[in-house]
C-alpha cells in the first residue's frame, strides 16, 4: 500500500495518509513540486512555520530498475525565494519506497533550540529528541548508527543546517554509511533546520520491492534498459573511470572552464584538478581507496570513487567536477588534496560545494581573502562550521557574499550560483541557467551534452543558433527523469542510444499497468514546469528575472572573445507552452 508520511513538528504528530487523488501517479520532483504549489503559501517566509519539506522517492524506486533510487527534496528556497528541487544518491530513497512512502511530509517548526530526530519504519514513525544536536554529519551519523544499526539509512543536516545557512544542504548516507550524497542546491538544509529536524531515520526492516503489474514486461525492459547503460561509453567506462572531474580538461579545451571569477575561460593547471590525476592517485595510493564506486543500490554508473590520503586512508569521496572547478580554477587553487579536504568539509558541515565553492571565489574578487590561499580558504571553511561572521556570509552563498563585500561580477540567477560552465563558451547551458525556475542550475537542461560531449546531437556552444530549443528540450526531459527517480547521467544514454527512453516508458508501464508512451513523457516535463513557473509567478518572480547578470554580455571571455548574445526577448520563448499572464 502506497502512503504519504505527514510530520507536525509542532504538534510531534507523525499520521500515515492514503495518497490523496490530486497527486496520484506522481513521484520524485513532480510530486514535490506539486506538493509544495498546492500546500504552500508562495510568499510565505522559507524558513518560517508555513513552509513545507517534502522527501520524494522517484516513481521507478525499490524497483530493479538501474539507477532509480534517488530521492527529491522539495520546498520553498530561502536562497531563490522561488520553488526548488533538489535530489540525491544513497540509500534513503530506495528505503523510503521499500516501505511503502511515497512522501515524507514536514510541516510547521518545533520550538526554538528544540531539535528532534524522525524515525520511520514499516509500520512506525515517531518524533524524539535529537540526540545529536549540534554535530557535523559525519559524527551525528556515526552515533545514530551505534543506536539504530547498519541496516538503516539516515538523512542528516550538519552545522550549516542549524545555523540555517542559505547554502545549508541534506545529508544522505551511501552504501557505507557515509554521509556524502547530498540534495545540496537551493538552501534545503536550512529549511530542515527551521523545522528543528536534526536527522531522520529510515530502517527498511520488513520492505519489499514495489509491486509489478506485470514482472515479466518489466524485467524486460529493465534488462534493455541496463544494456543501453552498459553499452554507451560515458556510463559504461567514463564516469566510473574518472568521476565527472573527467570534464575537467574537456571544458578547459574547449574554453569554457571558468576562471577566477568567470574572467578567462581556461585555467594553466587544470591538469593539476583533473580527474585523470584523480584516478592516478586513487590507483598509486591504493588502501582504502576506490575506483568506480556506486553510492547507492542498484548504480551501474558507479562514477563516485573514493580518493585515499597519501596513507592509504580515506580522505573523501571523488569530489564531483563542478566541486573541484570552484575550488579549483574559479578561486586559483591547483592542489587536489586541498580540494578534497574542502570537500569533505562542504559533505560534513552540510552546505552546498557549488555555491560555498563560488562564494570563496567571490569573496577573493572582493579582497575579503587572497587569490589563491589554499590555507586561507581552509580557515575560512572551518568558519563556517564555528558560525564565525565571514563563515556564515561564504556559508550563504555567492550573492550574499558579493553584496557583502561589493563585488559587481557576482554569477548567479535568482540568487543561486552559476556552475561549472561559462555561458559565453557554452551558450545553450547560459540558457538554462537564465530561465530554469530553481535558479542557475546545470542539472535542470544539461546542455553541456550537445554543446560540448556531442551526445544527443551537436550543436556549437560559441554560436546562438539551436541553443533556446536544446535547453528546452532538456529542461523538459529533466523534470521527467527526476520525477522518476533516475540518476541524470542516465541522461547519456536515454539522448544516444534508441532503445532507452523506450525502455523506461515500459518500466513505468508495466510497474503501473499504465499506457504511457513516448509523448506522454514529454507532457509530464512540461507539466512539472508550468507548476514551478506558476508557484514562482505568485511568489513574485517574473520573467524579468530570467536573465544572466549583464557582464556576461558586457565583457568577452578569452580564449574566445565571445559574450552571451542571446536576447532576453529570445530567452522569454523558452517555455513557449506557457501562457504569461499580462
Amino acid at each position: 500500500m502506497f502512503r504519504f508520511l505527514r510530520v507536525n513538528m509542532a504538534t510531534k504528530t507523525c499520521v500515515f495518509e492514503e495518497i490523496p487523488q490530486e497527486y496520484a501517479g506522481l513521484g520524485g520532483r513532480a510530486l514535490t513540486s506539486t506538493i509544495v504549489a498546492r500546500e504552500v503559501p508562495p510568499t510565505c517566509t522559507p524558513i518560517g512555520p508555513h513552509n513545507k519539506l517534502v522527501f520524494a522517492p522517484g516513481l521507478l524506486g525499490a524497483t530493479n530498475s538501474p539507477n532509480a533510487n534517488r530521492i527529491s527534496v522539495g520546498c520553498k528556497s530561502p536562497l531563490t525565494e522561488g520553488i526548488k528541487e533538489s535530489n540525491a544518491g544513497g540509500q534513503p530513497g530506495g528505503h523510503l519506497a521499500r516501505l511503502g512512502i511515497l512522501a515524507v511530509i514536514v510541516e510547521d517548526m518545533a520550538k526554538e533550540g528544540e531539535w528532534w530526530q524522525l524515525e520511520v519504519s514499516k509500520d512506525h514513525a515517531k518524533l524524539i529528541p535529537a540526540e545529536v544536536a549540534g554535530l557535523n554529519n559525519f559524527e551525528a551519523v556515526a552515533k545514530l548508527v551505534e543506536k539504530y544499526g547498519k541496516d538503516c539509512s539516515y538523512i542528516t543536516i550538519g552545522r550549516g543546517g542549524e545555523f540555517k545557512l542559505t547554502a545549508a544542504s541534506i545529508a544522505c548516507t551511501d552504501r557505507e554509511l557515509r554521509p556524502m550524497r547530498h540534495a545540496g542546491r537551493g538552501g534545503v538544509g536550512a529549511v530542515m533546520g527551521s523545522k528543528g529536524l536534526k536527522a531522520i531515520i529510515v530502517n527498511p526492516e520488513g520492505g519489499k520491492t514495489q509491486p509489478l503489474a506485470d514482472e515479466k514486461a518489466f524485467r524486460e525492459a529493465s534488462k534493455r534498459f541496463a544494456t543501453a547503460l552498459s553499452e554507451h561509453p560515458i556510463t559504461s567506462k567514463g564516469l566510473a573511470e574518472y568521476g565527472t572531474a573527467v570534464l575537467v580538461n574537456i571544458l578547459h579545451e574547449a574554453g569554457g572552464l571558468p576562471t577566477a571569477n568567470f574572467t578567462v575561460g581556461q585555467f594553466d593547471k587544470h591538469e593539476a584538478v583533473s580527474g585523470e590525476l584523480l584516478n592516478q592517485l586513487t590507483k598509486e595510493r591504493g588502501g582504502e581507496g576506490k575506483v568506480a564506486h556506486g553510492c547507492m543500490s542498484g548504480c551501474m554508473i558507479r562514477c563516485s570513487g573514493i580518493l585515499p590520503d597519501k596513507k592509504g586512508k580515506f580522505q573523501s569521496k571523488w569530489p564531483e567536477y563542478e566541486t573541484l572547478w570552484c575550488f579549483g580554477p574559479h578561486s586559483g587553487i591547483g592542489d587536489l588534496d586541498a580540494i578534497s579536504k574542502y570537500d569533505y568539509m562542504c559533505d560534513d558541515i552540510g552546505v552546498d560545494t557549488i555555491d560555498v565553492g563560488v562564494a570563496v571565489g567571490v569573496a577573493m574578487a572582493g579582497g575579503a581573502i587572497p587569490y589563491g590561499d589554499a590555507k586561507a580558504v581552509l580557515d575560512v571553511m572551518n568558519g563556517i562550521s564555528e558560525g564565525s561572521a565571514l563563515g556564515r556570509i561564504i556559508g550563504c552563498g555567492a550573492a550574499t557574499t558579493g553584496r557583502v563585500f561589493g563585488v559587481r561580477r557576482v554569477p548567479a540567477v535568482k540568487g543561486q550560483s552559476l556552475p561549472a560552465y561559462d555561458p559565453r563558451a557554452v551558450k545553450g547551458q547560459g540558457v538554462t541557467y537564465a530561465t530554469s525556475p530553481m535558479g542557475a542550475d546545470h542539472t535542470a537542461g544539461y546542455a553541456v551534452t550537445a554543446n560540448i560531449l556531442n551526445c544527443g546531437g551537436s550543436v556549437d556552444p560559441l554560436k546562438k543558433e539551436g541553443q533556446i530549443e536544446l535547453s528546452r528540450n532538456l529542461q523538459v526531459a529533466t523534470a521527467s527523469v527526476d520525477s522518476v527517480g533516475l540518476c541524470l547521467f542516465t541522461a547519456f544514454a536515454i539522448l544516444d542510444v534508441p532503445d532507452a527512453l523506450p525502455a523506461i516508458v515500459d518500466m513505468l508501464n508495466a510497474k503501473f499497468g499504465w499506457k504511457l508512451t513516448g509523448d506522454d513523457v514529454v507532457t509530464l516535463g512540461q507539466r512539472i514546469l508550468s507548476t514551478e513557473i506558476d508557484f514562482n509567478r505568485r511568489a513574485g518572480i517574473t520573467q524579468a528575472a530570467d536573465v544572466l547578470p549583464d557582464f556576461f554580455t558586457d565583457e568577452k571571455l578569452p580564449p574566445h572573445n565571445t559574450t552571451f548574445d542571446i536576447t532576453h526577448e529570445e530567452l522569454k520563448t523558452v517555455f513557449n507552452w506557457v501562457e504569461e499572464k499580462k
